[in-house]
This record gives structure tokens, C-alpha cells and sequence, in this order.
């Protein structure tokens, strides 16, 4: 169903904006979604409105959509809500008044202190941090640059594996279990939530040794430090990498990216877009380094699983079409031990399904492509708890809760396989 009239209306009013971004009197917007018709028409809204920046839209009637309007578009956007009787509520009035600086710390983290839960790391911390563990237990952790970001920063793999299992598996044939995170700038609770997956499997490592016994871990904790650390200096909300892309406009969607039915379906042609897919796939040195230690993993890369934010989703293939994989049932058994998992400790519901079916179809994500192209056969996306109506912005405060309900559902997801693949 489309609906060109009104949003053309729109797109009349919504234009580009250039330089460094601020926020004073942008709005974030809850919408309700109760018919069929009306998440139909917010999925249009959000592929032709780029002004718009949805924080969270699945295709479940009855689900709530987030919507951050810039203040231009302000009266057009509710006009527009109110002709499709779209129930909506403002959850934040002016969205620069909660960049405080409390939100991103300024006091250095010292490595030797151990990992702190109340603040967001920046790239170099985060360095700092996991060559720290290297050093001080090398016999179980490495540190390898799989690749450099376009500015130059080195992208790091942290590979951790118990010393008796190295003995006992001296060719590295156990199972390793790979995950990642950052590949979208503005989503800081996920590179958060690798750190402290480092911190538990290294510093300690006594508490988790089934997560050890039988499975190597590779953990690449921050995928796009470019985007990253623009997001920490210039724009909060930056998603994409940072490689120029056409004349005015810089950044690829780097879950767009991957060369797996690429550009096929929920990605844009429009390099300013949030989800721009690149000139051609693999365009971007970051996911070009993600898809390389994937390949060099294949065969042995039992798990995959990328971290992001926000909704509390676990999705798996596929991303591209609505069809699921032949054995799907194996990653949503997967899939489904994290959820449980988590709703038994917290209290908290995680919806469970294949992308394409729970949000919406997005072709050229790295988990279809490390399903389809590396071969590995538990593959998907864990999309972490928001901050509440702050959303990609959860306070200093919440980190620890956030990782730690995280860390409960990849403890039992990555069990689940080794059960099923050491």
C-alpha cells in the first residue's frame, strides 16, 4: 500500500540539513501502530522521509514506532499523524536538553582499574582496556587488528580461549563463537555490552568456565570506530561509517553492505540516506574486515551474533525476504533458550523471529551473510534494551543493567551451541 499523496506532502516541506548537528527542539514521538494500514504507512513514511529519523518501527499491529522530528517539520509531521488517526504521544521535548554532559563522562578510565559500568567508553579506552587483558593474561587472550576503518583507526578482535581447551585443541578445531558491534555509530550501549562480554569471559573467567570448556570467542567490540567516536564529538545520532560518499554527503549504512543480496530490498540508493548501501558492496574497509574474519572462520564459526540497539528483538534470517532458511528452527531454538533466558532473570520480553518478519526487509545485513556466504549455521541480530524514552541514549546510569540482562541471554544462547556443536 502506498500512500504518494501525503508524503509528497511531506517531502515538500522536509528538506537536507549540513554541518554539525544539533538537536534544540527536535521532539521524539511515540506512534501507535494499530492496523495493518497504518504500519503500512509509516514504513512508506520512513523509506521517503529521510528528515525523519525512526528510532524503532516493526510490522507488528498493536507495536509502537519512535520518531525523532526535527522542529521545521514539527506541525507537518503531526498534521500528517492526525489524517491517518495515528495516536501519538511526545515522549522527550526538546532532545538536546538530555546531551548533558553527564550522559558522556569526561573523567579517563585507567585499564588497570578494571571496566567501568558507568560510562561510555571512547575508542582509545576501549584499546587501552583490551591490550591491558592481553598483557596480563596472555596464556587465553589475544588482541589482532583485522582491519583499519577509513580514517585509519585499527579495528581489533579480541579472541579468548581457555588454556586447557588450547592444549587439548592445538589446531583451534573447537567451535568459536563470533561476535560484534558498533557497526552503527550511535548505538553505544552495544560496543558497552562487548566490553563487559571481554571483562566476564577474561577477568572472570573462574565463573564462566562452561562458557569456556568447549568454545573459542572472538569479539570485535566497536566495528565503526570512525562513526563512533563522530558520534561521540560531532553528532550524537550519527549511524553510518565515515567515507565520503557522493559530493555532499559522507557514510555507508555498514548493515547494508554486506554482498548478500545487496541493494535488493530496505536499503537506499541516496548516499545521504541513514541506510545508503554503498556505491557496491563491501565498499567500506569496516565491514570488508568483518566479512574477512568471517571467511577466515568459515567452517569453524558455529555462532555468530551482532550487537546492536534498540526494541529487545533477536532476529535471525532472513533479512531480504519474508521465507525463512530450510533449518530455521535450529537458530530459533537458539534464539529462543536467550529469550527465555532473560524473561526468567528479568522479567523482560525479547520478541523472537526472522528480521524480515519482525521489523521489516533489510538486504545486505551481516548476519543473512554470514548464515548464507560463511556458513555459519546460528547466525543473527540481538537488538539490546533501549533507555527507555531516551532510546539510543540510555543514561551512564542504566549500562550496567543493560549488559548485565545482555550477558544472560548470550550465556545461554552460546551453551545452547556448545551443546550442540563441541
Amino acid at each position: 500500500m502506498r500512500f504518494p499523496v501525503l508524503v509528497a506532502v511531506l517531502l515538500a516541506v522536509i528538506g537536507g540539513t549540513a554541518g554539525r548537528q544539533s538537536y534544540s527542539g527536535y521532539k521524539l514521538y511515540s506512534v501507535e501502530q494499530n492496523s495493518q494500514r497504518q504500519v503500512d504507512f509509516l514504513r512508506e513514511l520512513q523509506q521517503s522521509a529521510q528528515d525523519l529519523d525512526f528510532w524503532k518501527l516493526d510490522r507488528l499491529v498493536g507495536s509502537e514506532a519512535r520518531v525523532l522530528v526535527p522542529p521545521a517539520q514539527l506541525d507537518s509531521f503531526r498534521q500528517l499523524l492526525k489524517s491517518q488517526k495515528l495516536r501519538h504521544r511526545e515522549l522527550i521535548h526538546d532532545f538536546e536538553r538530555v546531551q548533558d554532559d553527564h550522559l558522556y563522562g569526561t573523567k579517563r578510565v585507567t585499564p588497570s582499574q578494571g571496566l567501568p559500568l558507568n560510562k561510555y567508553l571512547r575508542y582509545n579506552e576501549m584499546i587501552d582496556y583490551i591490550n591491558t587483558l592481553a598483557k596480563k593474561y596472555s596464556s587465553f587472550v589475544t588482541v589482532a587488528e583485522i582491519g583499519k576503518s577509513y580514517e585509519g583507526r585499527p579495528i581489533p578482535a579480541v579472541t579468548i580461549q581457555s588454556p586447557s581447551l588450547y592444549k587439548s585443541h592445538p589446531n583451534g578445531s573447537k567451535p568459536v563463537v563470533f561476535v560484534d558491534a558498533g557497526i552503527h555509530a550511535r548505538e553505544w550501549a552495544a560496543p558497552a555490552m562487548a566490553m563487559y562480554l571481554i571483562s566476564e569471559l577474561v577477568e572472570n573467567a573462574a565463573q564462566h568456565q562452561d562458557l569456556l570448556a568447549g568454545l573459542t570467542w572472538t569479539i570485535v567490540p566497536i566495528a565503526n570506530p570512525d562513526g563512533y567516536e563522530y558520534s561521540h564529538e560531532w553528532e550524537r545520532l550519527w549511524r553510518k561509517t565515515r567515507r565520503p560518499a557522493g559530493r555532499n554527503c559522507v557514510g555507508v549504512d555498514g548493515n547494508r553492505n554486506y554482498d548478500f543480496h545487496w541493494a535488493e530490498v530496505g536499503a537506499s540508493n541516496q548516499p545521504c540516506s541513514d541506510t545508503y548501501h554503498g556505491e557496491k558492496s563491501f565498499s567500506e574497509p569496516e565491514t570488508r574486515a568483518i566479512r574477512d574474519e568471517l571467511l577466515r572462520l568459515k567452517g569453524r564459526c558455529k555462532f555468530y551474533l551482532s550487537l546492536h540497539t534498540y526494541g529487545q528483538y533477536l532476529l535471525y534470517p532472513w533479512g531480504w525476504t519474508s521465507e525463512l532458511p530450510v533449518d530455521w528452527e535450529k537458530v530459533d531454538a537458539v534464539a529462543q533458550a536467550g529469550a527465555r533466558a532473560i524473561e526468567e532473570a528479568t522479567g523482560s520480553t525479547y520478541t523472537v523471529g526472522s528480521s524480515t518478519n519482525v521489523l521489516y526487509a533489510a538486504a545486505g545485513g551481516s548476519d543473512d551473510y554470514a548464515y548464507a556466504v560463511a556458513d555459519v549455521p546460528i547466525s543473527m541480530t540481538m537488538e539490546l534494551p533501549g533507555g527507555g524514552s531516551q532510546g539510543f541514549n540510555p543514561p551512564p546510569t542504566r549500562i550496567e543493567e543493560i549488559v548485565k540482562e545482555t550477558f544472560v541471554g548470550v550465556r545461554a544462547m552460546a551453551l545452547e551451541v556448545a551443546r550442540n556443536y563441541s
